[in-house]
């Protein structure tokens, strides 16, 4: 039949004049590929929806343990300093988070040796955020045994808080699993030139109006001297707040030039955000398209395949 041809063909491709190839009906290819379908690609089978759904669960969970880790009313009795000692480890939370571990280092292990090519895994975004997530825990772990209840452990207390907070990260994992993520990372990298931009004109406004507003505050002798507006980098803290709207009121000028000054701030942080935010948010419309063009165009190709 046509298919023992080809099978016989497949055959001969390996000997001497296919040395070095592959072949793609190899079950051992077949057996990889499917397994780097399954974790890189949520939407390429039900085990792979499957793994996913595991996979945001995990983050959720860790994120949750992460947050009321924090509250005193979780701590033992003896830990309401926050201190990370041996004692945390084998707590409730302790035991959460050594799971939530275990899965995120497991995960990440299969996806390295499934991967096609270890190089570009290794270089990839996502893989280094979940190497700066995973690696701080054992990092804090072989810190607290190997110093044990003593003095060392307190000084290095701070630096296993650091480490222990470092777990946030987790939070982007989710990045492979949702499109909005994934066009806000993407958006983020082709408007580099307008991000500049926008903290180019943020700098030369800040340094421009807090020089002003600390000269008609508390430079001149107009009666009155704001204590808020001492100095150029204090003053930076009321012109950025002003800029973006925000308007905390923590800081407020009491002269009439000042105020004068605030309103004219005010109006140009408005214009100046406004002209590169423009160019990002048509960027970010068309990222976005354009990943959902790719995702519909890879689900209709893996139903062919499967009805094929």
């Amino acid at each position: 039949t046509s298919y023992a041809a080809e099978e016989r063909r497949g055959e001969a491709a390996g000997g001497p004049e296919g040395k070095g190839r592959r072949p793609p009906a190899a079950e051992g290819g077949k057996w990889l590929e499917r397994m780097r379908r399954t974790f890189e690609e949520p939407t390429s089978s039900v085990a792979a929806q499957v793994l996913a759904t595991v996979s945001i669960l995990f983050v959720i969970v860790s994120m949750v343990v992460l947050c009321a880790s924090t509250l005193p009313e979780w701590r033992a009795p003896g830990d309401r300093s926050g201190e990370y000692t041996a004692e945390s480890v084998r707590e409730p939370s302790g035991i959460i988070e050594a799971i939530c571990i275990g899965w995120f280092t497991a995960e990440c292990i299969v996806r390295f040796i499934v991967s096609k090519n270890k190089c570009e895994f290794v270089r990839r975004p996502l893989n280094i955020i979940d190497l700066l997530a995973i690696t701080p825990y054992y990092i804090s772990v072989l810190m607290t045994v190997f110093t044990g209840e003593n003095s060392q452990l307190q000084r290095a207390g701070v630096t296993l808080r650091v480490l222990r907070m470092m777990r946030i990260f987790w939070v982007i994992k989710l990045a492979r699993h949702f499109i909005g993520l994934q066009t806000l990372g993407l958006t983020l990298k082709r408007c580099y030139r307008e991000m500049v931009m926008l903290l180019v004109f943020i700098c030369v406004a800040m340094a421009i109006f807090s020089a002003l507003s600390q000269l008609l505050e508390n430079g001149l002798d107009l009666g009155t001297k704001n204590k808020d507006y001492a100095s150029i980098p204090a003053a930076c803290w009321w012109v950025i707040i002003s800029m973006t709207t925000v308007g905390y009121g923590d800081m407020c000028p009491i002269t009439v030039p000042g105020r004068i000054l605030g309103g004219i701030c005010v109006v140009s942080g408005i214009v100046l955000l406004a002209l590169p935010i423009t160019f990002i948010y048509h960027s970010f419309v068309q990222c976005y398209h354009e990943l959902k063009f790719r995702s519909a165009r890879y689900s209709r190709s893996l139903s062919a395949e499967f009805l094929n």
